[in-house]
């Protein structure tokens, strides 16, 4: 151990109790490792119970020098939660902020004040009473993640009206230039002066909580409310959302942990009264670019979702996501972020016994998935056997009947050869799970056939609003090289998921590094919604953005490949 690390390790303890700080290589493990890849070492990992506890160990961490990696529920897929390898040139302490999971309702629950550790589950469930909707209701908001990992890493989420996470709202902790610690109160609630008062105020409740903007605060949004307008933009030769765009990066919106954020103020939005999905196929994909240009151009109701999946990811995810299907339809997504966190933990645990196969309860889900009969609507596996792409297209109120009129329409088309139905209620529920299982399903694939395929290479992509040849096609340099493509995404919104299983043999590096350069060529933009992380470089404004929240690199040094070493200023690399 370094000379100074037991001191820091007994002044934690002493703020936040031994029972909220681990030290040893096994209980941190978990704490250490990304949900897809991604692992360092750490000198511990804390869980404050309190903002009061939160700020002390920040206080202990910055007085020590200290490098500070912030961590909810570990569900990012680009590493950016966890330490990178162990080339940090000082401790690396990770703070858990799961247990400071408070909610709390502002003006009947047109808005929320989320603290830390508040899940999008949590969330949702908390408006459905209100009849108000969070931001995004599909993805990884059943594996536990959480309101603030959102709006730090710029998360997009499936529902075409309300964009990226974003707020202009927040209450958190920086570090200047000079290596002091300081608390910003920019809710635009009056919490009192002091950071001590300040964090009891909120923690207690004692404030305003009508939609009262107190300060010069009142022009702040607490949502991505241009959204809409900036989505039926279709000749716009840029795209519609990505993870740099320097138009959403603002103090904790895509601060991607460079600052420790203690509370955000988000909008909430009206639930529709009555919804209608149609379920769209075609094998010519630019029916479904004419069929995206015509309802954004055209509609005065934009989809609420518009969710695409290739043949390919529809059969992956038939087999491989069917356990996570069954579970969800059967058990709900109550009983979901505990499942996860219960299964890491076995996977860390059994990966360890060297005799035994990894992911050993992957395998045995699998084996218990493969009991149940097939889960899919006959009409969807219908599809499936007639169409390459498959579309998704939730409408609501008003919009249904647009719907109704404009595809029977456009279908008729002598030029157009595929085809929708709409759903009845049991076919909308699978068609959606079938597509939520799909992310999981392709790490699924993969890690069951580890011994005949290579890495898993996932891409998240946005492609320039007016791009109609949105389908990719490979060179033969590297179509070699992949075992299966698997495609998905957000339609509408033209932010797609790519999921590749390499052969085995294949240098992930060189086939990720030829994909990126002709994504360049495209003007596509990535990562789209999940951050730079530990995977992809930052740009120059990105850069310039970190750089500014955090001059002396002091939190989640390394993210977007820039350097893990301390800095003295804002203006140095």
């Amino acid at each position: 151990m370094a000379p100074n690390t037991n001191t820091i390790i007994n002044e934690l303890s002493a703020a936040l109790g031994t029972q909220n700080v681990a030290t040893s290589r096994r209980k941190t493990q978990y704490y250490r490792k990304g949900w897809r890849s991604g692992e360092g070492e750490a000198l511990c990992v804390l869980f404050p119970q309190t903002l009061m506890q939160y700020w002390s160990a920040l206080k202990i961490c910055v007085g020590h020098k200290c490098i500070i990696i912030m961590q909810a529920a570990n569900t990012g897929l680009t590493e950016g939660s966890t330490p990178s390898g162990n080339q940090y040139d000082r401790p690396v302490v990770i703070i858990n902020t799961l247990a400071m999971n408070t909610l709390i309702l502002l003006g009947q629950g047109k808005q929320v004040l989320s603290f830390p550790g508040t899940t999008l589950h949590t969330l949702e469930k908390t408006l459905q009473p209100l009849k108000r909707a969070p931001h995004s209701v599909i993805g990884s908001s059943s594996l536990g993640a959480t309101i603030v990992g959102g709006v730090a890493n710029n998360s997009g989420g499936a529902l075409v009206k309300r964009g990226p996470a974003y707020t202009e709202l927040a209450l958190f902790a920086q570090v200047n230039e000079d290596g002091e610690l300081f608390l910003v109160n920019h809710l635009g609630i009056d919490l009192g002066e002091s950071p001590e008062e300040i964090l009891h105020n909120l923690e207690q409740g004692n404030f305003d909580t009508s939609l009262a903007i107190h300060g010069d605060l009142s022009s702040h949004k607490a949502s991505a409310s241009d959204y809409i307008d900036r989505l039926k933009d279709i000749d716009a030769d840029t795209p519609s959302r990505f993870n740099a765009d320097p138009s959403r990066l603002y103090e904790a919106s895509g601060c991607a942990g460079k600052l420790a954020v203690f509370s955000l103020r988000l909008d909430t939005f009206e639930v529709p009264e009555q919804t209608q999905t149609f379920y769209i196929g075609t094998n010519n994909e630019r029916e479904l670019s004419d069929l995206r240009r015509e309802i954004l151009t055209h509609f005065v109701h934009v989809p609420e979702v518009a969710e695409y999946m290739h043949r390919d990811m529809y059969s992956v995810s038939k087999e491989y996501g069917k356990d996570t299907f069954l579970s969800v339809k059967h058990l709900g997504t109550d009983a979901m972020p505990r499942l996860f966190a219960i299964k890491g933990r076995i996977d860390a645990m059994l990966n360890k016994v060297s005799f035994l196969p990894k992911y050993l309860s992957d395998r045995f889900m699998q084996l218990i998935a493969k009991c149940f009969v097939n889960h899919l609507p006959h009409r969807m596996e219908d599809f499936h056997q007639r169409f390459e792409h498959h579309l998704i297209l939730k409408m609501s109120d008003n919009g249904i009947a647009e719907a109704r009129t404009f595809l029977p329409e456009f279908f008729a088309k002598q030029e157009n050869t595929g085809g929708f139905f709409e759903c009845d209620d049991d076919e909308s529920s699978a068609a959606f799970l079938h597509r939520f299982a799909a992310a999981g399903a392709a790490i699924r694939y993969q890690t069951l056939h580890s011994k005949r395929v290579g890495e898993i290479m996932a891409l998240d992509i946005a492609l320039k609003r007016n791009e109609q040849d949105w389908v990719e096609r490979l060179p033969e340099n590297i179509q070699s090289q992949i075992e299966k493509s698997l495609y998905y995404g957000h339609f509408f919104c033209h932010v797609f998921h790519q999921d590749y299983i390499l052969k085995k043999g294949a240098n992930p590096s060189e086939v990720k590094a030829a994909m990126l350069a002709l994504l360049d060529e495209r003007g596509a933009k990535y990562p789209a919604e999940h951050n730079v992380g530990h995977l992809y470089k930052a740009d120059a404004p990105l850069q310039a953005f970190y750089r500014s929240l955090d001059p002396t690199n002091t939190f989640n040094p390394g993210v977007g490949k820039m350097s893990k070493h301390k800095r003295n200023c804002a203006c140095c690399v």
